[in-house]
C-alpha cells in the first residue's frame, strides 16, 4: 500500500493473509474487496524477525490494538443532528478531521457523470435520426423501383389510401422489428457478459424488459418510423395519380 510503484509504497509480501471465507456476491464492487480486521493491519506492520531473534518483544493480542484510523462510518439516531454534528467534528481542534455525508459525495459523483450521460444521450438521438433518415433513403429509393407495382394495385381496384396505408405499414413494421430485434440482441449480449462483468468490475446489468422511460424512447421511435412512412406514402400517392391519368 502507499503511493504505487514510485519507492514510496509499502511491501508486506513476507506477511501474507490467509482467506478464511468468502461473502455471498452482491453484484456490487464490494465483492472485489478483501476485508481485513483493524488488528491484522497492525500485525503487517510489526517486525516480526526481530521478536524472533529477542522473544522479550513479544506482543500480546492487546497490542494490535489500532491507535489511530483513517476513516470510519458513523450513524445517527436522528438526522436532525447530522450537520451540528458534521460541523464539531470539522471544528475539532485535537485532531484534523474532516466529516463528509455519503449521500452528498456521491450526489457530487453523479453530478459530473451526468455530462456523459447527457453525451451519450445526444449521440443516441444521433443514432436514432440516422436510422430514421436510413430508412428514408431506402423507402424512397424502393418507391422508384415498384412504380409498376404501384400502378398494378391501381388497376385491381387499390385506392391511393390503400396505396398510402401500405407504404406506411411497411415503415411502420420494419421499425417495430428493428425495436423488437435490439432488445433481443441486448439482452442476449447482456446473458452472456454478465458473469464477466460482474467478476471482471462488480457491475451488475439486469435482464429484462425496459423501464418507463427506456418504453417512452422505444415509443418515439416507433412514432418516428411512422411519421418517416408518410413521405414515401404521400410520393406513392402522387404517382398513383399520375400514372392512374
Amino acid at each position: 500500500h502507499g503511493l504505487g510503484a514510485d519507492g514510496l509504497a509499502a511491501d508486506h509480501t513476507d506477511k501474507p493473509f490467509t482467506v478464511s471465507g468468502i461473502l455471498a456476491p452482491t453484484g456490487t464492487p464490494v465483492d472485489r474487496s478483501v476485508h481485513v480486521s483493524l488488528a491484522g493491519i497492525e500485525a503487517i506492520h510489526i517486525n516480526w524477525n526481530k521478536i524472533e531473534t529477542d522473544p522479550t518483544l513479544a506482543r500480546s493480542s492487546s497490542d494490535l490494538r489500532p491507535r489511530a484510523i483513517t476513516a470510519f462510518m458513523l450513524g445517527l439516531d436522528s438526522r436532525l443532528l447530522a450537520f451540528n454534528l458534521q460541523r464539531e467534528i470539522n471544528q475539532y481542534a485535537g485532531e484534523p478531521l474532516l466529516a463528509i455525508f455519503p449521500g452528498v459525495a456521491l450526489q457530487e459523483l453523479w453530478d459530473l457523470m451526468r455530462v456523459a450521460e447527457q453525451a451519450l444521450r445526444i449521440i443516441s438521438l444521433l443514432v436514432a435520426a440516422a436510422a430514421m433518415v436510413g430508412l428514408l433513403a431506402v423507402s424512397l429509393a424502393a418507391l422508384n423501383e415498384r412504380r409498376r407495382e404501384m400502378a398494378i394495385l391501381r388497376s385491381v381496384g387499390a385506392s391511393h389510401l390503400h396505396v398510402m396505408g401500405l407504404l406506411i405499414s411497411e415503415s411502420t413494421l420494419l421499425t417495430a422489428f428493428g425495436i423488437v430485434l435490439g432488445l433481443v440482441l441486448q439482452n442476449a449480449v447482456l446473458l452472456v457478459l454478465q458473469p464477466w462483468l460482474v467478476d471482471q468490475f462488480g457491475l451488475l446489468l439486469p435482464l429484462g424488459l425496459p423501464g418507463a422511460r427506456e418504453w417512452a424512447t422505444l415509443g418515439g421511435l416507433q412514432l418516428a418510423g411512422i411519421l418517416v412512412g408518410l413521405i414515401p406514402a404521400w410520393r406513392g400517392y402522387r404517382n398513383s395519380l399520375a400514372d392512374g391519368l
